[in-house]
Protein backbone atom coordinates (compact mmCIF):
# COMPACT_ATOMS: atom_id res chain seq x y z
CA UNK A 1 0.00 0.00 0.00
CA UNK A 2 2.70 2.14 1.03
CA UNK A 3 4.36 1.71 -2.55
CA UNK A 4 1.26 2.45 -4.22
CA UNK A 5 0.94 5.73 -2.52
CA UNK A 6 4.61 7.01 -3.23
CA UNK A 7 4.11 6.28 -6.62
CA UNK A 8 1.40 8.06 -7.22
CA UNK A 9 2.47 10.99 -5.52
CA UNK A 10 5.42 10.70 -8.31
CA UNK A 11 3.55 10.00 -11.03
CA UNK A 12 1.04 13.64 -10.57
CA UNK A 13 4.50 15.21 -8.99
CA UNK A 14 6.16 14.43 -12.21
CA UNK A 15 3.60 16.05 -14.47
CA UNK A 16 2.80 18.88 -12.70
CA UNK A 17 6.60 19.81 -12.32
CA UNK A 18 7.67 19.05 -15.97
CA UNK A 19 3.61 20.80 -17.63
CA UNK A 20 4.83 24.09 -15.75
CA UNK A 21 7.62 25.13 -13.66
CA UNK A 22 10.16 22.58 -15.45
CA UNK A 23 8.52 23.09 -18.74
CA UNK A 24 10.70 26.17 -19.74
CA UNK A 25 14.17 25.69 -18.39
CA UNK A 26 13.70 22.22 -20.13
CA UNK A 27 12.95 23.36 -23.65
CA UNK A 28 15.88 25.95 -23.54
CA UNK A 29 18.17 23.08 -22.51
CA UNK A 30 17.06 20.25 -24.89
CA UNK A 31 14.77 21.89 -27.53
CA UNK A 32 11.10 21.11 -27.88
CA UNK A 33 11.63 17.25 -29.23
CA UNK A 34 13.64 16.94 -26.63
CA UNK A 35 11.61 17.60 -23.68
CA UNK A 36 8.41 15.88 -24.99
CA UNK A 37 10.96 12.96 -24.93
CA UNK A 38 11.91 13.52 -21.61
CA UNK A 39 8.10 14.10 -19.91
CA UNK A 40 7.00 11.04 -22.11
CA UNK A 41 9.68 8.87 -20.21
CA UNK A 42 9.09 9.99 -17.03
CA UNK A 43 5.49 9.66 -17.74
CA UNK A 44 5.41 6.26 -18.89
CA UNK A 45 8.26 5.45 -16.04
CA UNK A 46 5.51 6.49 -13.14
CA UNK A 47 2.89 4.93 -14.85
CA UNK A 48 4.34 1.29 -15.08
CA UNK A 49 5.23 1.79 -11.30
CA UNK A 50 2.17 2.95 -10.10
CA UNK A 51 0.36 0.10 -12.40
CA UNK A 52 2.72 -2.32 -11.14
CA UNK A 53 2.39 -1.41 -7.11
CA UNK A 54 -1.08 -1.29 -7.59
CA UNK A 55 -0.90 -5.08 -9.44
CA UNK A 56 0.73 -6.39 -6.05
CA UNK A 57 -0.89 -4.62 -3.40
CA UNK A 58 -2.94 -6.97 -1.00
CA UNK A 59 -6.51 -6.36 -1.28
CA UNK A 60 -8.34 -4.01 1.65
CA UNK A 61 -11.19 -4.22 3.48
CA UNK A 62 -13.78 -2.10 1.21
CA UNK A 63 -14.46 1.04 3.41
CA UNK A 64 -18.28 0.86 2.56
CA UNK A 65 -21.25 -1.69 1.39
CA UNK A 66 -21.59 -1.32 -2.80
CA UNK A 67 -24.78 -2.77 -3.39
CA UNK A 68 -26.99 -2.42 -7.18
CA UNK A 69 -27.90 1.24 -6.29
CA UNK A 70 -24.36 2.17 -6.45
CA UNK A 71 -23.54 0.19 -9.37
CA UNK A 72 -26.45 1.69 -11.43
CA UNK A 73 -25.30 5.48 -10.13
CA UNK A 74 -21.80 4.68 -11.39
CA UNK A 75 -22.95 3.15 -14.72
CA UNK A 76 -24.88 6.17 -15.39
CA UNK A 77 -21.77 8.41 -14.72
CA UNK A 78 -19.49 6.56 -16.32
CA UNK A 79 -21.51 6.94 -19.39
CA UNK A 80 -21.83 10.48 -18.92
CA UNK A 81 -17.81 10.71 -18.45
CA UNK A 82 -17.19 8.74 -21.51
CA UNK A 83 -19.59 11.24 -23.62
CA UNK A 84 -17.46 14.56 -22.22
CA UNK A 85 -14.18 12.29 -23.39
CA UNK A 86 -15.11 11.71 -26.60
CA UNK A 87 -17.23 15.04 -27.50
CA UNK A 88 -13.60 16.57 -26.06
CA UNK A 89 -11.68 15.65 -29.70
CA UNK A 90 -13.50 17.45 -31.67
CA UNK A 91 -12.63 21.21 -31.76
CA UNK A 92 -11.08 21.29 -28.38
CA UNK A 93 -9.41 24.85 -27.83
CA UNK A 94 -7.25 22.99 -24.98
CA UNK A 95 -5.68 20.35 -27.23
CA UNK A 96 -1.88 21.69 -27.95
CA UNK A 97 -2.12 21.05 -31.60
CA UNK A 98 -5.74 23.16 -31.77
CA UNK A 99 -5.49 26.39 -33.57
CA UNK A 100 -8.48 28.58 -33.85
CA UNK A 101 -8.67 32.13 -35.42
CA UNK A 102 -11.78 33.28 -33.60
CA UNK A 103 -13.44 32.23 -30.08
CA UNK A 104 -16.66 29.62 -30.84
CA UNK A 105 -19.46 29.66 -29.28
CA UNK A 106 -19.97 27.26 -26.17
CA UNK A 107 -21.89 24.04 -27.92
CA UNK A 108 -22.63 20.74 -26.78
CA UNK A 109 -19.59 19.04 -24.05
CA UNK A 110 -18.43 22.75 -24.27
CA UNK A 111 -21.26 24.56 -22.53
CA UNK A 112 -21.25 21.50 -19.63
CA UNK A 113 -17.39 22.38 -19.00
CA UNK A 114 -14.39 24.25 -21.04
CA UNK A 115 -12.24 20.70 -19.78
CA UNK A 116 -14.47 17.86 -20.84
CA UNK A 117 -11.67 15.47 -21.42
CA UNK A 118 -10.10 16.33 -18.05
CA UNK A 119 -13.60 15.90 -16.16
CA UNK A 120 -14.26 12.76 -17.99
CA UNK A 121 -11.15 11.32 -16.40
CA UNK A 122 -12.56 12.94 -12.68
CA UNK A 123 -15.55 10.94 -13.40
CA UNK A 124 -13.62 7.93 -14.09
CA UNK A 125 -12.03 8.29 -10.71
CA UNK A 126 -14.88 9.29 -8.69
CA UNK A 127 -16.98 5.93 -10.07
CA UNK A 128 -14.54 3.54 -9.10
CA UNK A 129 -13.93 4.85 -5.98
CA UNK A 130 -17.42 4.46 -5.61
CA UNK A 131 -18.08 0.76 -6.88
CA UNK A 132 -14.62 -0.51 -5.52
CA UNK A 133 -13.96 1.00 -1.73
CA UNK A 134 -10.43 -0.70 -1.66
CA UNK A 135 -7.36 1.43 0.22
CA UNK A 136 -5.34 1.10 -2.63
CA UNK A 137 -7.94 1.66 -5.72
CA UNK A 138 -9.05 4.92 -4.01
CA UNK A 139 -5.74 5.71 -3.91
CA UNK A 140 -5.04 5.29 -7.63
CA UNK A 141 -8.39 7.10 -8.48
CA UNK A 142 -7.58 9.73 -6.43
CA UNK A 143 -4.34 10.53 -8.37
CA UNK A 144 -6.05 10.85 -11.45
CA UNK A 145 -8.56 13.05 -10.03
CA UNK A 146 -6.64 15.09 -8.53
CA UNK A 147 -3.91 14.79 -12.07
CA UNK A 148 -7.54 15.66 -13.80
CA UNK A 149 -8.68 18.72 -11.61
CA UNK A 150 -5.71 20.36 -10.83
CA UNK A 151 -4.89 19.91 -14.58
CA UNK A 152 -7.38 21.69 -16.00
CA UNK A 153 -6.44 24.43 -13.71
CA UNK A 154 -3.21 24.72 -14.54
CA UNK A 155 -3.87 24.50 -18.24
CA UNK A 156 -6.34 27.66 -17.87
CA UNK A 157 -3.54 28.95 -16.39
CA UNK A 158 -0.85 28.14 -19.21
CA UNK A 159 -3.28 29.11 -21.48
CA UNK A 160 -3.74 32.52 -20.02
CA UNK A 161 -0.27 32.74 -20.84
CA UNK A 162 -0.09 31.72 -24.51
CA UNK A 163 -3.80 33.34 -25.58
CA UNK A 164 -4.48 35.76 -23.14
CA UNK A 165 -6.95 37.46 -25.39
CA UNK A 166 -8.84 34.21 -27.03
CA UNK A 167 -8.53 32.71 -23.73
CA UNK A 168 -10.70 34.90 -21.75
CA UNK A 169 -12.80 35.06 -23.86
CA UNK A 170 -13.38 31.37 -23.97
CA UNK A 171 -13.18 31.32 -20.23
CA UNK A 172 -16.08 33.79 -20.28
CA UNK A 173 -18.29 31.64 -22.67
CA UNK A 174 -17.78 28.72 -20.53
CA UNK A 175 -17.27 27.30 -16.92
CA UNK A 176 -14.74 25.25 -15.18
CA UNK A 177 -17.45 23.52 -13.32
CA UNK A 178 -19.75 21.50 -14.77
CA UNK A 179 -23.21 23.47 -15.37
CA UNK A 180 -22.05 26.47 -13.88
CA UNK A 181 -21.98 28.56 -17.08
CA UNK A 182 -25.44 27.05 -18.45
CA UNK A 183 -26.80 28.14 -14.62
CA UNK A 184 -25.52 31.74 -15.32
CA UNK A 185 -26.93 31.95 -18.86
CA UNK A 186 -23.28 32.15 -20.49
CA UNK A 187 -24.08 29.44 -22.39
CA UNK A 188 -26.68 26.68 -23.51
CA UNK A 189 -25.88 22.60 -24.57
CA UNK A 190 -27.59 22.83 -28.09
CA UNK A 191 -27.01 19.92 -29.81
CA UNK A 192 -24.18 17.30 -28.72
CA UNK A 193 -22.39 15.84 -31.72
CA UNK A 194 -23.02 12.05 -32.71
CA UNK A 195 -19.12 11.84 -31.98
CA UNK A 196 -19.52 12.54 -28.70
CA UNK A 197 -23.10 10.96 -28.32
CA UNK A 198 -21.81 7.76 -30.83
CA UNK A 199 -18.37 7.78 -29.73
CA UNK A 200 -19.12 8.16 -25.74
CA UNK A 201 -21.75 5.41 -25.95
CA UNK A 202 -19.25 2.80 -27.87
CA UNK A 203 -16.12 3.34 -25.15
CA UNK A 204 -18.52 2.93 -22.58
CA UNK A 205 -19.84 -0.28 -23.81
CA UNK A 206 -16.41 -1.51 -24.61
CA UNK A 207 -14.28 -0.50 -21.46
CA UNK A 208 -17.42 -1.98 -19.03
CA UNK A 209 -17.37 -4.69 -21.19
CA UNK A 210 -13.26 -5.22 -20.92
CA UNK A 211 -13.55 -5.46 -16.80
CA UNK A 212 -14.91 -9.00 -17.45
CA UNK A 213 -11.79 -10.59 -19.63
CA UNK A 214 -9.21 -7.99 -17.58
CA UNK A 215 -10.90 -8.08 -14.12
CA UNK A 216 -12.78 -11.21 -13.87
CA UNK A 217 -16.01 -9.55 -12.87
CA UNK A 218 -18.67 -7.64 -15.09
CA UNK A 219 -18.93 -3.74 -14.71
CA UNK A 220 -21.51 -1.61 -16.23
CA UNK A 221 -24.95 -3.15 -18.12
CA UNK A 222 -22.81 -6.50 -18.31
CA UNK A 223 -23.66 -7.01 -14.78
CA UNK A 224 -27.03 -6.98 -15.69
CA UNK A 225 -27.56 -9.08 -18.68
Amino acid sequence: MGNVVVAAIAFVGTHFLLSHPLRAPLVRAAGERGFMGIYSLVAFATLIWLARAYSVALEGVPLWEVGDALWAIGTIVMLAGSILFMGSVVRNPALPEQKMSAVPEARGVFAITRHPMMWGFALWGIVHILIYPDPANIVLSGAIIILALIGAHMQDRKKATLQPEFWREWVRRTSYWPFAAIAAGRARIGKIGMHALGGGFVVWLVATWAHIPLAGWPAGIWRWI
